[in-house]
Order: structure tokens, then sequence, then C-alpha cells
């Protein structure tokens, strides 16, 4: 394997590790991710009738709210990513059909790594905060894909990050 294609949360001796950042210079870092929430028509027919509310409270809020609370997270829930003050983060949650629902999450750091974690995670759990609040109309709800969007700083770019 070359090594632009390395794994790199590998030693070299095989084993798992964290990758060594210490050497990085701090710089300022953004990523956009999103995860989208499928749902069958008469139930995305009741929640905007509802105005995106149930039983368990008002459901974009409370995805937000708890996508926000997993982005300062990250680092608790996946082992190799380092803990990093969050200097923003910012949810657009919109219906990109009548039956799907847009959770965009993107966030902002200053720090030697990005955020691209971050906010995947902040995504996915606002989606499965919506799955959570939703379940009760229906269990054929779906989740996906979650994907990045964009990211920006450190020695990739990938599409135009504007957290």
């Amino acid at each position: 394997m070359n090594k632009k294609s390395a794994l790199t949360h590998v030693d070299a001796a095989g084993r798992p590790a964290m990758v060594d950042v210490s050497a990085k210079a701090a710089t300022a870092r953004e990523a956009v991710a999103e995860c989208r929430v499928r749902f069958p028509a008469a139930v995305a027919s009741a929640l905007r009738k509802a105005g995106m509310a149930t039983a368990k409270g008002a459901v974009v809020d409370t995805a937000i709210i708890a996508g926000t609370m997993a982005v300062k997270r990250t680092h608790e829930l996946i082992p190799f990513c380092h803990p990093l003050p969050i200097d923003g983060c910012r949810f657009d949650v919109a219906w990109a059909t009548d039956s799907t629902l847009r959770i965009k999450c993107a966030v902002k750091t200053t720090h030697r790594t990005g955020v691209e974690m971050e906010a995947l995670t902040g995504a996915t759990v606002a989606a499965l905060t919506v799955y959570d609040m939703a379940k009760a109309l229906s269990h054929a709800i779906v989740l996906g894909p979650a994907k990045l969007l964009a990211k920006r700083g450190g020695k990739r770019t990938v599409g135009k990050a504007r957290a």
C-alpha cells in the first residue's frame, strides 16, 4: 500500500492507534454533513399537519439539541477521535421531498485536526432522534444516507464548507 492510501489509525506494528497531531498547526476547520430521514407518506403528512410535533414534543428542536450534544461528545463515541473545542455548530433541517427530511450539520473549530466526524455524528444523532420522536407513528422510517458534504482546513478540501 502506498503512503497516501495507508490507514492513518494503525501504527507500524499494525495495531490501532490514535493519530499524533501535535506537530500540526492549529487552523480553522469546518465540515458539513447530512443525514436523511425517509418517512412513509402518511407519516410525513401527519408530521407536517402537526407542525413537526409528536406526543414526545417538538421533533426538530429536540433533534437539534441531541445533535449538538453529540457533536460535543464525538470523542467519547468514536475511539480515535480527538476531543475538540467546538467553535460553532449549526443545523439546517428541511424537507428535501414530500417524505424525506434532510438534516444538515455544520461544525467549526480551530485546531490541529478536522471536524468531519463531529459533523457526521451530529447529523446522524439528530436523525436518530427524529426516528425516536416519530416511531410511534411508524417503524418503517428509514435513515440515510449519511454523508460528508464538505470540509475545509487541513490538507484536503471537499466541497465548499461554510459552517
